[in-house]
């Protein structure tokens, strides 16, 4: 275990989520993770990590529904949320529809995700 914040990955490709928990655990960050929004909701709650990285489109129930219902939670209302999408602001609209602190395109690359997590770890003290 180590002294380093605690993220919750959330996508429903497992490919995807191996890659993203490899790096973020290279980091020494603690890694948790979830498959869709149902999941991604019971995990966050038994968890309670300290910034979330969640796709938008997932079975169960998508990123839009599972970040507000995160947000309305007291105990994750100051949880940073980072939304991982594969659709540019122009494929869905100016702004998006859901409340987030960053979007990351997933064609981002592992060391670009890194500043961005320690970026916002960093602004909420951790």
């Amino acid at each position: 275990m180590s002294n380093k914040a605690k993220i919750l990955v959330v996508d429903d490709d497992h490919d995807l989520v191996e890659v993203l928990k490899a790096v973020l655990e290279g980091e020494s960050y603690d890694v948790v993770v979830a498959y869709n929004g149902k999941e991604a909701v019971a995990k966050a709650k038994k968890e309670n990590p300290d910034l979330i990285l969640l796709d938008i489109i997932m079975p169960e129930k998508d990123g839009f529904l599972t970040a507000e219902e995160l947000k309305k939670d007291p105990a994750f209302a100051k949880t940073p949320i980072l939304a991982l999408t594969s659709f540019s602001g122009g494929d869905m609209g100016q702004p998006f529809p859901f409340e987030v602190e960053e979007y990351i395109m997933k064609s981002t690359s592992p060391k670009d995700i890194l500043k961005k997590v320690a970026a916002h770890l960093e602004r909420k003290g951790i």
